[in-house]
């Protein structure tokens, strides 16, 4: 494992950063872990794993260890007549596993396809796309105490997965580092189409769907719409869809008859952040190099030397918009550090 100090993260960031950590390991095999927990015993000062960067938002430099998730490898541990049983080691990129499932025509995860990060990332925030959350395919997951380095396995229901929510963002937040993902994939041929949009850009792609063609359009139709983080910074959607009660929901309803949305399972109603943004006057909105997207009011971006705290003051900007004009409360779904 190699270690370097006063390491620069920009590259490491979806939103290009410029922050520093005090050290910098990677994680690039099993026994790093080890050696990774005797160093930060030794240091004495905040550890933070770090997979894609493509979920947080750094405000300041880091006073502690960043330790990039780099272990590789997807594996096939059992299978029957209706599933296959996957592992995939946390470093490897999403859209590796996304090509092992198309490449081995294993199904469930093909909406999830386009979103950057790296597998151990996707149960902590129970990633979702069109139609689909990932937990819906978890297994297990695998993970490593980093108080004393002892190895835990978590259920699917252990997981106690929610909306862009799961243990992982709650009472195991900075006390294990995951290692290992374990997914149920299907072998039965079926998609989830119903997501607006998606069915006919298939369409367009093949007139008999398959895993190649569904992908191919889901990262179309992100593409539309999500800049690019290699060319604008960004981490993808900065705000929750937020869920609120009935008595807002009709109060809003009548103000708004076009208001999007839809009822949750415990008969809550899900708004669409975006639009909510949108009707705020956000959208296209820049002061600097922090910005909002022209086409995904949803994407907070970094146009080139943006700071992490411009960019949350401009979040905060649009939080305390939207809660005036419609009473609702729009949470990060980005990690803010």
């Amino acid at each position: 494992m190699q270690v370097h100090e006063n390491f620069c993260l920009k590259k490491f960031n979806t939103f290009g950063i410029d922050a520093y950590t005090r050290w910098f390991a990677e994680i690039s095999l099993q026994n790093d872990y080890d050696e990774l927990l005797r160093f930060y015993h030794e240091q004495k000062i905040p550890l933070l794993p770090l997979g894609g960067g493509s979920n947080l938002l750094f405000t300041e430099n880091f006073d502690g260890i960043i330790a990039k998730i780099s272990t590789r490898g997807i594996t096939i541990i059992s299978e029957d007549d209706r599933s296959t049983i996957v592992d995939a080691a946390a470093g490897e990129p999403w859209e590796h596993l996304i090509a092992f499932c198309i490449t081995n025509e294993l199904y469930g995860l093909e909406n999830l396809s386009g979103i950057p990060g790296q597998v151990g990332s996707s149960p902590i925030q129970n990633i979702g796309a069109y139609g689909v959350e990932v937990k819906n395919c978890i297994s297990e997951v695998y993970a490593i105490n980093i108080d004393d380095g002892s190895r835990s396995k978590f259920s699917d229901r252990e997981c106690q997965f929610g909306y862009r929510d799961s243990i992982f963002k709650r009472e195991m937040k900075g006390r294990v580092i995951i290692t290992d993902v374990v997914f149920r994939l299907s072998k039965i041929r079926h998609f989830n189409l119903g997501y607006g949009g998606v069915a006919e850009e298939v369409q367009q792609i093949s007139q008999v769907p398959d895993l190649a063609s569904v992908s191919k359009a889901i990262c179309n139709i992100r593409d539309k719409k999500i800049p690019n983080p290699k060319e604008t910074g960004s981490a993808g959607s900065f705000f929750k869809n937020p869920l609120i009660d009935n008595d807002l929901f009709f109060n809003l309803k009548e103000q708004y008859p076009d208001i999007p949305h839809f009822t949750a399972a415990d008969d809550r109603h899900k708004l669409a952040a975006a639009w909510l943004i949108d009707r705020c006057g956000w959208k296209g909105y820049r002061k600097g190099d922090a910005g909002v997207n022209k086409l995904q009011p949803l994407i907070l971006v970094n146009y080139g030397t943006a700071s992490g705290s411009e960019i949350v003051d401009l979040a905060r900007q649009i939080q305390n918009s939207v809660f005036e004009k419609f009473g609702v409360y729009l949470e990060p779904e980005v990690n803010i550090l």
